[in-house]
């Protein structure tokens, strides 16, 4: 195994982009599952009479 050596900071901005990834990704599959099973409303665009 290779040691790479970062700082403290890139560490941090690294580990958040992880989580954030994560919950997104957590967000879209719980949103695909409700269009799935038809938990859905109708979408109506604020740029639309």
């Amino acid at each position: 195994m290779k040691t790479v050596t970062i700082s403290e900071l890139e560490y941090k901005t690294l580990k958040k982009k992880a989580e954030l990834d994560e919950d997104l990704l957590m967000k879209l599959i719980r949103g695909l599952e409700d269009i799935k099973a038809g938990r859905i409303k109708p979408w109506k665009s604020k740029f639309t009479d």
